[in-house]
């Protein structure tokens, strides 16, 4: 069956793409595949289905297949990989299946009544032996050599699977000299190391225990991660588990008492690994200067934004952003960058989609991606729908017509499922954001600073003062950053504290997005947050560092003019000067240095605002206008910054310290 197995896996592409996703490589390891057909076609016969029956590689159901009308039966760990359990005589005697799917069902498979030991019993003569968590962090470091030609290796069945056959081939071990732990980093990882040291250290005597420190959550992340190197120099810095007795009467060698080890406090330097930099207590700011050494100069607030909306892919909840800004103010520009930070694997870039090309991905093809739209204003209104729909449920049915093995149309159901975050780029951006909840509608700074700014960027990048070398490993180290993030869903304990001014247009919606970019900031800092029944908690600090990022699109929401068209305004009053003075249009196109098309846009919205208005003039001559609407923005913005910051000094002065705060919060 296991040969059976190990064909299947090279004619279904699902599964090839599945382990070649987790880093594994079948020319090095044994693994096959079950894609739940082994008992058709011409394998099929009464002798394969009872022997299928008895070892439970079939279950019968008293089920019928409503075509053939003939006996079914559901599959043991259809659509799993599949990897042998072995015998001390190393034959296959049991088999464990890992699901490619997100099964409701389960992921994790095992025969009834289960026996054998993966990768099979180790040898006699092992002085150093590894014990994994999972079988396929197990098979993970098979892969390496330097670690299969060193050490034995045995993996357990999770976190309470070092079972009775395991152990006593581990008592078999005469020359035995140490056990090395290879489990998750996670909490029940560490009980699990804990536990068993305690169970083995009653077994054998002057046995060395050591653990491995992943910089991931487990064996297989770190592996697809990063170089398969990292794992020589971690198993060179494995910690001892029992701290050395020696010298200490009071402490006796059979006393078993167990001590982790921690990492000793260092000055602090600066952090070499993406999990180091994650735990820096000014994180986010540290990042923003990050993303600005990777190219994307200016628009502080806008970039970290962007940032925290397009890793939400990572959640169930996915965020999208769209930017605004008339031709050629570099929309495209900080929307491409921005995706140049993340995995690229996950990163799907388009110029422009079809009335019904997403209809036709795979039902995961689009699963935990990004997705780039460089110009929103080119797609159809087909296309437009598919997107919004997309974006609101995260799914798209279709009724197809497909042909059947007669060639005879049928109608089929067709489902494509898509937790995605999106960036697009657009010059009229109110008119999509209306349509696409939990969409982020973010202004391109137009302004003569920000101009000058990405000039002398560009300028000396062009003479050789601009390091690229240093800018790749900015990007490169960012995309770390990113794929060392771990899924965990967010608790925010003030939620019902939190409220948005009253002038805010869209209230409803505002506010969940508020909501969201606190559970963004909570995310990204999350080595530095409690992990309570498996829910990270949000502390003052993320709803303070979120209220500063999202400041500017909370004043967009406010102010009835989009985030261009706003900008435009504040710069014609500066340059009239009063409610007094006219100008005509030539003028103010000749200052501003923009094209006569979006000078008309920016003059027939503000004139159908009543913002301003035509006192005179001739078409031959210019027509001329006077403001008519003076407001203050300026104002507006201080008040509107005045109140979130009164509503996070309450909090803080409700919940105390910091420290009361966190000790609050455990209890």
């Amino acid at each position: 069956m296991f040969a059976y197995f190990k064909n299947a896996l090279h004619s279904s592409k699902p599964a090839r793409e599945y382990i070649e996703k987790r880093g594994l490589e079948p020319s090095q390891i044994e693994i096959g595949y079950n894609s739940g057909q082994f008992h058709h076609g011409e394998r099929k016969n009464e002798e394969l289905i009872n022997n299928a029956l008895e070892t439970g590689l079939l279950l019968d159901k008293g089920l019928i297949n409503n075509r053939t009308k003939e006996k079914a039966y559901q599959v043991f760990a259809n659509k799993c990989i599949i990897f042998p359990l072995k015998n001390r005589e190393n034959k296959i005697v049991s088999i464990y299946g890992r699901s490619i799917l997100e099964n409701k069902n389960g992921k994790h498979f095992y025969l009834k009544n289960r026996k054998g030991i993966y990768p099979g019993y180790p040898k006699s003569d092992t002085k150093k032996l590894i014990l994994t968590e999972a079988i396929i962090d197990c098979a993970s470091l098979l892969q390496i050599k330097p670690i299969a030609n060193s050490y034995s290796l045995m993996a357990c069945f999770g976190t309470n699977g070092l079972n009775e056959e395991i152990l006593q081939a581990i008592k078999e071990l005469k020359e035995l000299e140490e056990i090395i732990f290879c489990f998750d980093q996670d909490k029940a990882g560490k009980t699990a190391v804990e536990k068993y040291s305690n169970l083995i250290m009653n077994e054998f005597e002057n046995l060395k225990i050591t653990s491995v420190e992943l910089p991931n959550n487990d064996v297989n992340e770190t592996l697809q991660l990063h170089d398969e190197s990292i794992f020589t120099e971690l198993l060179s810095n494995r910690k001892d588990i029992f701290l050395s007795t020696e010298g200490d009467s009071s402490i006796p060698r059979n006393d078993k008492r167990t001590v982790i080890l921690t990492k000793e406090e260092s000055p602090k330097a600066e952090p070499k690994t993406a999990a180091e930099f994650l735990q820096q207590k000014d994180l986010l700011k540290n990042l923003n200067q990050l993303i600005e050494k990777a190219g994307i100069i200016g628009e502080e607030n806008s970039r970290l934004l962007l940032f925290l909306i397009t890793i939400s892919y990572l959640n169930k909840s996915p965020l999208h952003g769209i930017v605004q800004g008339s031709s050629g103010s570099g929309k495209t520009h900080i929307i491409s960058r921005i995706a140049d930070l993340m995995p690229q694997e996950d990163v799907l870039r388009f110029t422009r989609i079809t009335e019904s090309s997403l209809y036709n991905w795979g039902e995961f093809d689009l699963f935990q991606k990004i997705i780039i739209i460089e110009d929103l204003d080119g797609l159809k209104e087909d296309a437009l729908y598919a997107l919004r729909e997309f974006i609101s449920n995260q799914v798209l049915r279709s009724s197809v017509t497909i042909k059947d093995k007669k060639g005879n149309n049928k109608s089929s159901h067709k489902i494509v499922k898509g937790q995605f975050s999106s960036l697009s780029a657009t010059t009229k951006g109110e008119t999509y954001e209306d349509n696409m909840s939990r969409s982020f509608l973010l202004a391109v700074d137009e302004s003569k600073e920000q101009t000058q700014r990405i000039i002398e960027y560009q300028n000396r990048r062009n003479a050789g003062e601009i390091d690229r070398n240093e800018q790749e490993k900015a990007i490169g180290f960012i995309q770390k950053l990113v794929r060392n993030l771990k899924h965990y869903e967010v608790i925010n304990p003030f939620a019902t504290k939190l409220n948005l001014p009253e002038k805010v247009h869209k209230i409803r919606r505002l506010n969940e997005m508020y909501q969201a970019v606190i559970k963004q900031v909570t995310f990204i800092n999350q080595y530095q947050r409690e992990v309570k029944n498996g829910y990270l908690i949000t502390e003052i600090e993320d709803i303070e560092q979120a209220t500063e990022v999202l400041f500017e699109s909370i004043v967009l929401k406010v102010d009835e003019l989009d985030g261009s068209l706003r900008q435009f305004y504040e710069r014609l009053k500066k340059y009239v000067k009063n409610e007094n003075q006219e100008f005509i249009l030539r003028e103010i196109r000749q200052e501003f240095n923009i094209s006569k098309t979006q000078m008309f846009r920016y003059i027939q919205a503000l004139t159908e605002l009543d913002y301003i208005k035509q006192t005179g003039g001739f078409s031959n001559k210019g027509i001329k206008y006077k403001i008519s609407y003076w407001d203050n923005h300026q104002k507006l913005r201080s008040e509107i910054k005045e109140f979130l910051s009164e509503q996070i000094r309450q909090l803080k002065n409700a919940s105390g310290t910091p420290q009361e705060h966190k000790r609050n919060a455990k209890i």
